[in-house]
């Protein structure tokens, strides 16, 4: 067996929409080779785990389109949201009950699930660090000897992400919010294996540990949140403190207004992507708004917007007032929308893990979380001042430019660069790699 050198991991993820992978594709640095490894889908799974995975990924997406569905659809939904929901925070209580998500898990994997992945693991002496709680679950059980930290992909999580046995476990947790460190705590897991680190940015978006790029993109979308300078000079003196100078201008910004809305994996609330295009036609042709429409990797959206925008007369302006992302590669879908969050002043989309994408200084308005766990990032979201909620898709032409105006924007964007965190990613590195080098866990790390 090999020892590690030069800080390589195993960097493992999940093919299940975008949240997991999308929260790997920052560490793909510290990734042994280079690469992140999708547990369901690698090089070599054997058929009887590949039925496994599939069978709920297809349910997923098939629950998750059905929810649209006029009552059934709700009635559907909200019996397999009980499957995986996050009980009530308060009041505080010992919450380390096992519940029916983790036990199904924790059964399938002692049956053999997972075992020949994490044979193919252990050919390494390096630590593991999944995305996703099985990956880790199928580690500890079979065997792998070296760390293994769970990165936490959302603000608030369910029982099924703390092991079976909390006190006997030696899995360790990469906390994005001091709220994902209270809930380990409630369902048992042990103080000293828990760290606060912040959720991974894109390194093309931060830029290096001085964060370069992400003060010079956050400073130009200040300028363009606040098109009258009505409200920004509040705000000099701690901007002042916190900014290069070079980067900080408080004129008025030079490019017109850029609004990119995301759909979620599943494909669900394309039909909101058409509405917002719709309500701000008129704005998008008169070049006051720019429009990026995000498919990712599902082409079926990616045809959708371009038929919804021609039927709307809106043809000649893809490509011009309106981009749609399309990319039929994962990896290559990431490049390209994390270039397009680099020009984006507002971001609309439902309280995924791109709620974590406020720490860049982008003001969210959160669609119609979509799930148990996107309740609770919605929440978490409005609690620092970051999101604000949609209003009516129907009248987006005028709630959007008065909250322009009203300088609601700026404070949002404000809010995100400063209460969310932005050096996840070198956070993650910084514990991992220090607790590799102790052989044992000293706790939360609280770096902003």
């Amino acid at each position: 067996m090999e020892k590690q050198k030069n800080n390589k991991a195993w960097v493992v993820s999940v093919d299940m929409g975008y949240g997991h992978q999308r929260a790997a594709y920052p560490l793909k640095h510290l990734a042994y080779d280079g690469e992140v490894i999708n547990a369901n889908a690698y090089e070599g799974i054997p058929k009887e785990d590949i039925k496994i995975w599939h069978q709920s990924q297809r349910f997923y997406n098939f629950i998750s389109r059905f929810k649209n569905f006029p009552i059934l659809g709700k009635i559907a939904f909200d019996l397999f949201d009980k499957f995986q929901a996050i009980p009530k925070f308060y009041p505080r209580r010992d919450l380390s009950g096992l519940n029916l998500q983790l036990l199904s898990s924790i059964v399938l994997i002692k049956k053999g699930w997972g075992k020949h992945f994490v044979e193919k693991l252990k050919k390494k002496d390096i630590p593991l660090i999944s995305t996703f709680f099985v990956p880790a679950y199928m580690a500890e059980i079979h065997g792998f000897s070296s760390d293994i930290y769970i990165l936490v992909c959302d603000a608030d999580i369910s029982r099924a992400w703390a092991p079976y046995k909390p006190n006997m476990s030696k899995i360790k947790y990469l906390a994005p919010n001091h709220r994902v460190v209270e809930r380990l705590k409630l369902y048992g897991v042990p103080e000293d294996k828990i760290f606060l680190s912040g959720f991974p940015l894109p390194l093309e978006n931060t830029g290096d540990e001085k964060l370069s790029i992400l003060q010079k993109d956050f400073c130009r979308r200040l300028a363009n949140l606040d098109p009258e300078y009505k409200h920004i000079g509040k705000h000099k003196e701690s901007l002042d403190r916190e900014l290069n100078q070079e980067n900080l201008s408080l004129r008025p910004g030079k490019r017109k207004l850029s609004l990119t809305f995301a759909v979620g994996g599943a494909g669900a609330q394309r039909e909101l992507g058409i509405a917002i295009v719709k309500s701000l036609a008129e704005k998008i042709i008169s070049k006051k708004i720019h429009i990026n429409l995000i498919a990712g990797i599902n082409n079926d959206v990616n045809l959708f917007f371009e038929d919804r925008i021609k039927n709307l007369g809106l043809g000649g302006e893809i490509g011009q007032g309106i981009e749609i992302i399309f990319k039929p590669d994962k990896e290559e879908y990431f490049k390209k929308f994390n270039n397009i969050l680099r020009k984006t002043d507002i971001l609309w989309t439902k309280p995924s893990e791109l709620s974590f994408y406020a720490g860049l200084g982008i003001p969210i308005i959160v669609a119609p979380p979509i799930g148990s766990q996107e309740k609770f990032n919605k929440k978490w979201l409005l609690a620092i001042g970051v999101g604000v909620e949609q209003e009516n898709p129907k009248y987006a032409s005028e709630w959007i430019f008065d909250w322009l105006r009203e300088g609601i924007f700026l404070e949002s964007a404000i809010s995100g660069y400063f209460e969310a965190e932005k050096r996840g990613t070198f956070n993650v590195e910084e514990i991992v790699f220090r607790e590799l080098r102790k052989g044992k866990g000293k706790g939360y790390l609280n770096k902003k």
